[in-house]
């Protein structure tokens, strides 16, 4: 018997944690965060919904937090089984999880700073920097489109899900008694023709589909416009004096940008402004993808091949120490500031978007998803006065929100995705969006003529 949990991710679109209980053997796929309102999020990412000591395995999609960040919380719990990914999410989930564990601990620091004031326990943080060399001895990277056994009657196989750097489409193959079954799991689905990494694969062969409904209600400006509005915007902010602020995620975002701003250099549609790139994590990141060749789709071989760094032009400047970013904040020429996080919910965006956000000349470019409750998504929708620090500032300048870098599948890409396989498909179940998104996609699908569509609630179980 087979029975499926949701535990993360259903209408929602953080928090990814589903359980398979193949008669008895537990595999959970994902172990991501939680990201919201604070105190809701970290009793969240604390408590797990089931033992960890009795999971045999975890499959992870990819190396997005909201994906792979509790896998150190796991392990501290009692988890010791192997965890499946990619080899390149392998080489992502170090410095994704080190850099984790340095923001859990000056967070709750914060946290304690203020619980102190208010005679409070202290908190604890979820994992720390020595949680991570024990997570990091069981992971298990593995290439695509090569099949492997959990158990003898269990085979995965991964495929390219086209979102970031080693993403994966998780395809379980198994035995159950003598009945085969196929499950699909697509994680995070990209989009076609986006730069760097390769379009998504599609399965058309298994019988359930857990699909990701993200983008499932809106659909997304075509790519191919976003070097003109980039340059567009980038020209506009420059020739009123001010500053371009970009709240981006380390992993992948940050990478296109740089990729689009080497492209509009060449091609001298942008001035000769300075481009700082202010996150460790970043810098780590970008590493990681250029010893990754082998993700790339085709374009960006022959850039390589004739540009010999897609990541690395004049005036880009890694911004690595402390002391060099705060040194950033006395420049008062034209200039580009990527940092992270992408949500804006830590990490040093948020210093740069205190002392910018204020100034009509500046522009915030928001480059990636903004979930519920956070800073970005609170810029997002230009509210006159935002909290950052536990503090207010009023938010006056300009706000410009590039859907194009999406890394989502949108609504239509997801259709005609899931559509391929529509004669296999057995039973489908919408997760990994917020609720109108879900139930807005699932509606199409059934529309379509697919079986057994469902918004699984949270905990919620079936049998397969």
């Amino acid at each position: 018997m087979i029975n499926l949990t949701f535990h993360g991710a259903a209408r929602t679109v953080t928090g990814s944690r589903h359980l398979l209980d193949i008669n008895g053997y537990r595999v959970l796929l994902d172990c991501g965060f939680f990201h919201g309102r604070r105190a809701e999020t970290y009793a969240k990412n604390l408590h797990f919904a089931f033992s960890p000591q009795s999971l045999n395995t975890v499959v992870i999609s990819h190396a997005h937090m909201d994906h792979l960040g509790d896998l150190p919380n796991l392990v501290k719990q009692g988890f010791t089984g192997d965890v499946h990914c990619t080899s390149a999410t392998l080489d992502l989930a170090n410095i994704m999880l080190m850099d984790s564990a340095n923001i859990q601990e000056g967070d709750i620091s914060f946290v304690n700073k203020l619980r102190r004031r208010h005679n409070e326990a202290p908190l604890e943080p979820l994992y720390t920097k020595i949680d991570i060399p024990p997570t990091l001895k069981l992971l298990r990277g593995c290439s695509y489109d090569h099949p492997f056994n959990i158990t003898e009657n269990i085979q995965v196989i991964f495929r390219d899900a086209g979102h970031i750097l080693g993403s994966a489409i998780t395809v379980l193959n198994i035995n159950d008694a003598g009945r085969q079954v196929s499950v699909c799991f697509t994680g995070d689905l990209g989009r076609n023709d986006m730069p760097i990494i390769r379009d998504p694969y599609v399965v058309t062969d298994s019988d359930i589909l857990i699909i990701e409904s993200t983008y499932g209600n809106r659909l997304h400006s075509d790519i191919k416009t976003v070097q003109e509005k980039l340059a567009r915007v980038i020209n506009e902010t420059v020739a009123q004096g001010g500053k371009l602020i970009v709240p981006s995620f380390a992993l992948e975002r940050t990478q296109e940008l740089i990729y689009c701003l080497h492209q509009l250099k060449l091609s001298h549609s942008i001035p000769d402004i300075p481009v700082f790139v202010d996150s460790p994590l970043a810098i780590d990141a970008t590493d990681i993808f250029r010893v990754h060749p082998e993700c790339y789709d085709s374009e960006t071989a022959e850039f390589l091949r004739t540009e010999k760094d897609p990541f690395g032009f004049r005036g880009l400047h890694y911004v690595a120490s402390s002391e060099e970013s705060k040194k950033l904040n006395d420049i008062r020429t034209p200039v580009m500031i990527i940092a992270g996080s992408g949500m804006a919910e830590a990490g040093r965006i948020q210093h740069h978007l205190k002392n910018n956000i204020g100034d009509k000349k500046n522009t915030v470019m928001i480059v990636g998803f903004q979930a519920e409750n956070t800073l970005g998504r609170k810029i997002a929708e230009k509210w006159p006065e935002v909290s950052i620090f536990g503090e207010k500032y009023k938010l006056l300048c300009r706000v410009e929100i590039f859907n194009e870098f999406s890394a989502h599948a949108d609504r239509n890409d997801l259709i005609k995705w899931a559509g391929a396989g529509k004669d296999k498909w057995q039973k489908v179940f919408v997760v990994h969006g917020e609720e109108s998104a879900a139930l807005s996609l699932a509606d199409a699908f059934t529309e379509m003529g697919l079986k057994q569509v469902v918004v699984p609630e949270y905990g919620q179980s079936f049998t397969l």
